[in-house]
């Protein structure tokens, strides 16, 4: 032999049109389909029998499986329990084949959930274009699978920002009530992240693959709104030149989010009822009715129990959105979760600004666990996003927040006004700290419990005054001593 002929030739490069596993008993069948697969760039594996089939089908991942119905067993249908076998644990395509196809063979095979049925001699151009399509259709599906298992997780509610007791709460209601079908009622200030958390409501349900369709109902005037939650027909008003579709249509099967539902008119509101009695409407301008399924999330951040005193909610609504209930907490409530969403929002906005990661300086990070954050987690994004945008270096100071978050009393160590107030009260907090930990001799657990404070909050506090509890608890043992 040469040295020429020893030398084999390089490997392909390209990627193979798709991997087969063939499973034919008859050899001169298994080596033509092998043949006629190879020379279209597929990747090909034979087995002889059901046994040798299922061995390699687990040993390796395949595209396509060709499967014989008359292999040995199964009273001469053997193909077909291997089929059965290859359901349970995939969902790849399989294409039975046989010599002696009957219509009764062919619709167990397909009830079997063979992707196809083809009886020898076939058309070899037939078998090879309904391989690829049967291969394309299955990544096509798979594509969109992942797509959903993405933007499932991409809002569910552990993708959420928060380690604090009350958010821990949050999650574990949500993982709760997500499984349900019944009206959900959001409630807490503006910004407390109400439609995030009704994403993840709808993201963690059996509705997760349906739309969710957000609506902000305090935004619109009453006829607008009507007509967009509803739809209409031609000639219903002036301009209605075709159909519509209303935003319940839109959200048929999945769900649909009513935010400031506080804020919508009582005429309005009427329908709003009828829909969650009845899962019925009318568009505007028509007698026929639509029913729909929709799950419905409404979101207020006014208290409806005051509206409906005062007559300016309907009290039977009120009732029949008020069946899952939940408070948001506001920032200002879970301050520790505060240091989580500033990482978050860091890597966000450098990364849409194709900046340099950022990093927030600890007297900017004090500024922002001791403001008080009336406008919440949409407030505290935007100052993040505007000192990300601002700053010339990876590191941002507290120079680069709004006079609003520092109250304009923040200067540079060294240059710090003493008698400020900003100064005074901090001066003060960090003397409570110490005392209060010179009386549980350096027990922190203790000292935030006498504080009515999560034991997360008071370590961020005392890392910040700089107060070393190790030194407080051994002069306690001293003195116990």
């Amino acid at each position: 032999m040469s040295a020429a002929s020893a030398i084999e030739p390089p490997a392909k490069l390209s990627t193979p049109a798709g991997r087969l596993l063939i499973v034919d008993d008859e050899a001169a069948i298994r080596e033509s389909l092998a043949a006629l697969f190879r020379l279209d760039d597929f990747a090909v594996t034979t087995a002889a029998d059901d046994a040798d089939g299922w061995q390699k089908f687990q040993s390796d991942v395949f595209d396509l499986v060709l499967l014989d119905v008359a292999l040995p067993g199964g009273e001469g249908h053997g193909g077909l329990d291997l089929l059965r076998r290859l359901r349970a644990v995939s969902a790849v395509p399989v294409i039975m084949i046989s010599a002696y196809g009957t219509v009764e063979m062919a619709v167990q095979a397909m009830q079997a959930g063979a992707q196809t049925f083809l009886q020898k001699p076939w058309s070899n151009e037939k078998l090879l274009a309904d391989v690829r399509a049967a291969i394309a259709a299955a990544r096509v599906s798979q594509e969109n699978l992942q797509l959903k298992r993405a933007l499932k997780q991409r809002y569910s509610f552990a993708h959420i920002v928060g380690k604090s007791e009350p958010m821990l709460r949050v999650f574990d209601w949500v993982a709760q009530v997500a499984p349900s079908r019944s009206t959900v009622l959001l409630q807490g200030e503006s910004g407390t992240g109400k439609e995030l958390i009704a994403k993840a409501i709808h993201a963690s349900s059996p509705r997760g693959d349906e739309p969710f369709v957000p609506v902000n109902s305090g935004s619109m005037a009453a006829d607008l709104l009507e007509s967009t939650l509803f739809g209409h027909v031609r000639g219903a008003f002036t301009g209605a030149i075709a159909p519509k579709k209303g935003l319940f249509e839109v959200a048929d099967r999945g769900t649909i989010f009513l935010d400031e539902i506080g804020n919508m008119g009582l005429e309005t509101q009427a329908k709003i009822l009828r829909v969650l009695q009845d899962r019925r409407f009318m568009r505007l301008g028509s007698v026929d009715e639509v029913q729909v399924d929709v799950r419905v999330i409404a979101a207020t951040n006014v208290n409806l129990r005051t509206q409906v005193a005062e007559g300016k909610f309907r009290d039977d609504l009120f009732y029949r959105l008020n069946v899952l209930s939940l408070t948001l907490p506001p920032l200002r409530e879970r301050r520790e979760d505060i240091p989580l969403l500033v990482e978050a929002f860091l890597e966000k906005f450098a990364g849409e600004n194709q900046l340099a990661p950022r990093k927030l300086a600890p007297e900017a990070l004090r500024c922002l666990l001791d403001y008080n954050w009336p406008g919440h987690v949409r407030e505290l994004e935007n100052v993040i996003e505007r000192a990300v945008v601002l700053s010339t270096s990876p590191l941002i100071g507290p120079d680069l927040l709004p006079d609003s978050v520092t109250g304009g009393a923040w200067q540079p160590a060294g240059e710090r006004n003493p008698h400020s107030l900003f100064a005074l009260v901090d001066d003060f907090e960090r003397r409570l700290i110490l005392d209060m930990l010179e009386q549980t001799h350096g027990r922190q657990t203790e000292a935030a419990e006498r504080f009515q404070i999560p034991v997360s909050t008071l370590n961020q506090k005392i890392k910040r005054h700089g107060i070393d509890v190790k030194k407080i608890g051994a002069k306690a043992e001293r003195g116990l001593a």
